[in-house]
């Protein structure tokens, strides 16, 4: 599998210069134009990186919106990774696979008093169609068997285990509670009780 490689600054969280390494890939499964970004040369320079493999998502990680903590999440992980070294998986997998514009129509139904989840599932799809076989060729490319995986979601490091990718420590994300913001803290109780992501509600990070 080929990569290309360009190195860029990029302005994130509280508007640091960040450094970091972009990386495209050749012949992957869905034909998406997925990236890595390689923070402190974490793919050469350490034996078992930190990896975030995190889902698209325009409204959250662009605009901020008040339905998840997407982009609160990104800024976090892209901050630590600058401290300590790291590889982000940016994959193009919105609304967790269904695509922008049917987000954007569960958001209509978010707003007659539906979870995300129920949204999704009146629109016909299931709660999360989002598949990361792809991710795992990226660490394949990049060779990368033993990895610390941050996340919150039990199905991204099961993924990575089913496909022998070895996860040596799971680092969890805050709890982005943004205050005066209805539905917010639902939404991330809905993703603990329905989802069963791994996530403390009182682990909150303030903005």
């Amino acid at each position: 599998m080929a990569q290309v490689r360009a190195r860029v600054q990029l302005k994130v969280g509280r508007n640091s210069d960040i450094p970091a390494e972009i990386i495209s890939f050749t012949d992957l499964k869905d034909g998406k134009e997925h990236i890595a970004m390689v923070f402190n040369n974490a793919d050469t320079e350490q034996d078992v990186p930190l990896i975030r493999m995190h889902s698209e998502c325009l409204t959250g990680d662009v605009f901020y919106s008040s339905r998840c903590d997407c982009g609160e999440q990104l800024n976090e992980c892209i901050e630590m990774m600058h401290e300590q070294g790291g590889i982000l998986l940016y994959l193009r997998q919105e609304g967790r696979g269904i695509g922008l514009y049917n987000k954007i129509d569960a958001y209509v139904l978010q707003s007659q008093g539906m979870n995300t989840y129920e949204a999704n599932n009146h629109l016909g799809f299931a709660d999360d169609l989002r598949d990361f076989s792809d991710a795992v060729l990226m660490l394949n490319a990049l060779n990368l068997s033993h990895v610390k995986l941050m996340t919150n979601n039990p199905k991204k490091l099961n993924a990575l285990k089913d496909a022998g990718i070895n996860v040596d420590s799971v680092v969890g994300t805050h709890a982005h509670i943004k205050a005066g913001v209805a539905g917010n803290k639902s939404y991330l109780e809905t993703k603990i009780k329905h989802g069963a992501h791994m996530l403390d509600i009182k682990k909150i990070k303030k903005p």
